[in-house]
């Protein structure tokens, strides 16, 4: 299949187009490069100008898509130039090809052109010297720095710059990217936080409500119908109030400030779960203690305690809070085996959020059965670990 042909560039044909049309003007007016009796001027003839000004404008079409083709091409047409009389115009175009080479070609061959037009300017400038021993043979060198290095140089500092600008570029969208994804990871982050909050906050009460209402629909006696239902008020009332709380932590601090829990409010979990028919003890012994460890520390005796009056059997539950060795060991146990009577379900979200909060922190976390008991065990450093 033969190649497709790139279409030239508008700019590109412009540049030929006043090559040609520049040159035949020169002439006209009988402005050459060198006289007709210039040693170096082998044919005299004025048409001869015109053939390698018109191969080189023809390699301006190419000077972006082809550029080492259109300099190879274009350097043949030069060669021819110099025994002519020659035309200023042929040589400002062929400057351009070498400019374009370097900034449109690939990285070797730029690097190889400027080598070799510096190596070009050397030769030109010491062989006439030393071969005439004159200081205007210095001239020479001179002239072709600025038909050769001169553009050479030009293509090879503008290449640098674009390559620069488009690694910034580069550098800019990978940043962008970066940055959207560290704003996902927190919104994520967020988002389990709350949904983590917001189940600690309503599973207590929403599971006391839950065993209170099938006691008072299970069991046909008037007193123990309206005790359920006493129950089933006060926790709908604190639930209420909680997520009062929450929804003034959603609304960045909209309405009324709102209390972060902290460990001096165990007494009062404490006493709500004993109201809810828990045989329930507490036992702290610690001094100051973090508010992130405050907080997941609260929360995880919160929610053990809903699980314990989900699924704990007749007995006694303990709640101990130990600080030692800059940890705070927190423990819950409730009886452990088959149960009697209604059951809140449970969706198993609880373990998992205890376990985060502890995770978190830097912290360690373990549940599961431990003789005739169920047993959470949450270790938590008071030192920097982690963030709520």
């Amino acid at each position: 299949m033969a190649a497709r042909l790139t279409r030239p560039h508008r700019d590109d044909v412009l540049i030929a187009v006043g090559g040609l049309a520049g040159g035949p003007l020169l002439c006209a007016v009988g402005l050459y490069s060198r006289k007709a009796d210039d040693p170096i001027t082998v044919v005299d003839a004025r048409w001869a100008v015109l053939v390698p000004l018109v191969v080189t404008a023809a390699c301006e079409l190419l000077r972006r898509t082809r550029p080492r083709t259109a300099l190879l091409i274009g350097t043949v047409a030069i060669t021819a130039d110099l025994v002519t009389r020659g035309n200023l115009a042929t040589i400002v175009m062929f400057t351009d090809l070498v400019y374009a080479a370097v900034l449109y070609g690939t990285l070797a061959s730029a690097r190889r052109i400027t080598w070799i037009t510096g190596l070009l300017t050397v030769v030109g400038t010491v062989a006439p010297y030393v071969a005439w021993r004159v200081p205007q043979a210095l001239l020479i060198g001179a002239g072709v720095a600025l038909v050769t290095l001169a553009p050479a140089a030009t293509g090879w500092v503008v290449r640098d710059h674009r390559d620069t600008a488009d690694a910034e570029r580069l550098r800019a969208e990978q940043t962008a990217l970066l940055a959207e994804m560290d704003r996902s990871q927190a919104v994520t982050a967020e988002r389990a936080r709350m949904a983590r909050e917001l189940h600690d906050v309503v599973a207590n009460h929403l599971s006391a409500i839950a065993i209170h209402s099938t006691a008072a629909l299970s069991i046909d006696d008037p007193g123990t119908s309206r005790e359920a239902l006493s129950v089933i008020r006060e926790n709908s009332v604190e639930g209420l109030a909680e997520m009062r709380r929450l929804i003034g932590i959603l609304r960045d601090g909209d309405g009324e400030p709102s209390a972060v829990p902290t460990l001096d409010g165990l007494t009062a979990l404490v006493d709500g779960a004993r109201a809810n028919g828990l045989d329930i003890t507490l036992d702290t012994d610690h001094g100051t203690v973090p508010a992130p460890v405050e907080l997941a520390a609260y929360r995880i005796v919160q929610e053990s305690l809903t699980n314990a009056l989900k699924h704990a059997c007749p007995g006694r539950t303990t709640v101990a809070l130990v600080q030692r060795d800059s940890v705070l060991d927190v423990r819950v146990t409730s009886p452990y085996g088959h149960r009697d009577g209604p059951r809140a379900p449970g969706s198993g979200a609880g373990l998992v959020g205890m376990r985060e909060r502890a995770a978190l922190l830097g912290g360690t976390f373990e549940a599961g059965p431990d003789g005739g008991f169920w047993a959470v065990r949450a270790t938590l450093p008071l030192t920097e670990g982690g963030s709520e």
